[in-house]
């Protein structure tokens, strides 16, 4: 019987002697330090959680997560409302976000693969851009929303056949007469 007890007397001692030799997968400067620290709670979703349980919404999200404004998402205090463009609208759009609002003059000039890249990118800004309002509380009474991409703005128009009593986001549309069909607040 007392050597059955043996192997568990020795367990903690190889608990410890294993917890050393073990690196944390994301180090941060606190844990250099010796300092430890936890992970920020949040006492309600922010527009990333959203957005990342949101599947209608997930190739929008793709294309702002290659951006650092996908980050402003995170933060509570950048008040942002998003107008975040369902995955069948992208699909519809006859030209990508990377590819921008026009098709380039094909006058014979060539442009390295790096050009070609910060092209991409910064047209895929100036979309995701163009779809974020920075405030927070909207009024859907006011008609224009300027966005983040300078000299943009979004525009409510009031729906003709409308109740009064439902929300008031469903009574408007946006430019060219796009609905808008749900809406989440943090």
């Amino acid at each position: 019987m007392h050597l059955r007890l043996l192997p568990l007397l020795f367990l903690p001692l190889l608990s410890l002697a294993s917890q050393a030799d073990q690196l944390p997968l994301f180090p941060s400067p606190l844990m250099e330090t010796g300092e430890t620290s936890a992970p920020p709670i949040h006492l309600k979703p922010t527009l990333a959680d959203l957005l990342t349980i949101e599947p209608s919404a997930s190739i929008f999200y793709s294309y702002a997560r290659e951006l650092g404004l996908s980050a402003r998402f995170s933060d509570e205090r950048d008040g942002l409302t998003v107008f975040a463009p369902t995955n069948k609208a992208v699909m519809a759009l006859a030209r990508k976000p990377h590819q921008g609002p026009t098709n380039p003059s094909d006058d014979g000039i060539t442009i390295s693969e790096q050009e070609f890249d910060n092209i991409s990118k910064k047209n895929v800004e100036n979309w995701v851009s163009a779809h974020i309002v920075p405030e927070s509380s909207i009024s859907f009474d006011i008609r224009d929303h300027p966005t983040l991409l300078h000299h943009k703005s979004i525009t409510f128009t009031p729906i003709t056949k409308n109740d009064g009593n439902s929300p008031a986001w469903s009574r408007v549309a946006l430019d060219d007469g796009v609905r808008i069909i749900g809406m989440k607040e943090v």
